[in-house]
């Protein structure tokens, strides 16, 4: 793994923490504000709302429809 790549860990792992804020992480790992603000939002840009965690898309994703698809819905 590359320098920077475990910098960017590095970031990540503080931001994940929540005890620093993005002026304390830049000092600590002596980076400008603006890489440690640009890593938060690449991290949030990467969440995946596809399976989002409710019930329909589980069991979609087990190969089930919806109720629409079987006819039980009001």
């Amino acid at each position: 793994m590359s320098k920077m790549s475990n910098l960017v860990l590095a970031i990540q792992e503080d931001i994940e923490a929540g005890l620093l804020s993005f002026d304390e992480i830049a000092a600590k790992h002596e980076v400008p504000y603006d890489w440690v603000d640009e890593v938060a939002v690449e991290m949030v840009n990467q969440y995946d709302e596809s399976m989002d965690g409710d019930f329909d898309s589980a069991m979609a994703s087990a190969g089930y429809g919806t109720d629409e698809d079987y006819g039980y819905y009001e």
